[in-house]
């Protein structure tokens, strides 16, 4: 399953910005998995916390080998160290146990979220152990697939506006005038910024990536005359 867009959405970021509008002409259509069950979206997610993406997927496709179904009572039966073995931390096997026993005793209502706004989604998920902001915005965009959802707390979101602007630094400020921008369309932009971070548009690089170049090979060749 695929994170769901139309063209109507499409244009409307066009007309928004001549920039982002060309790199959409350049990358096309663009396909994002999306997890449509919520508890083992977010268990997906923790995971995923500080950690690479190839390693995310590796850590999860033994969570989903070893539990056959990602549900509180497995996870319950297991416990923290019965989890640990796929490759989790102490921290993360607690936290995931932890929103498992919420789940199980109806404390936390993983199907209310659907009702609810996405300020509302974000600051209920943020009261569980180990669910921070970029976590529950990275479950309202690949679960609940929300419209207007622009990660500050995203390094390829911020990465993505650094390739597709020329922007040495994304600070707040600049970053919210482009969430108004993109807005109320801000999680489709969100998608094609990854796109463009990843190396989808021809000629795009990180010019804060590009600065710290010349830095680094200076370090090395004042050791290469020292030495």
């Amino acid at each position: 399953m695929y994170f769901s867009y139309t063209d109507e959405e499409v244009e409307y970021l066009k007309k928004r910005d001549k920039k982002l509008a060309a790199a959409i002409e350049v990358i096309g259509p663009i396909r994002h998995e999306v997890e449509p069950e919520i508890f083992p979206a977010l268990v997906h997610h923790i995971v995923g916390q500080q950690i690479s993406g190839a390693a995310q997927r590796a850590v999860w496709a033994r969570v989903r080998e070893g539990l056959g179904e990602v549900t509180p009572e497995k996870i319950l039966a297991r416990g923290a160290e019965g989890i640990m073995p796929f490759g989790l931390s102490a921290r993360k096997a607690d936290y995931i146990c932890d929103l498992a026993r919420r789940a199980a005793s109806g404390e936390f209502d993983a199907e209310a979220l659907r009702g609810m706004s996405d300020e509302e989604a974000a600051e209920y998920l943020c009261r569980l152990r180990g669910v921070g902001l970029w976590t529950a915005e990275m479950l309202l965009t690949f679960t609940l697939q929300r419209r207007d959802v622009l990660s500050f707390g995203d390094f390829g979101i911020r990465r993505g506006l650094r390739m597709l602007y020329r922007h040495r630094e994304i600070d707040r400020e600049r970053f919210e005038r482009y969430r108004r921008r993109y807005s109320p369309c801000g999680t489709l932009a969100a998608m094609y910024l990854w796109e463009i971070a990843g190396g989808a548009l021809p000629g795009a690089a990180d010019p804060a990536a590009a600065e710290k170049k010349p830095r680094a090979a200076k370090c090395a060749e004042g050791r290469k005359k020292g030495s």
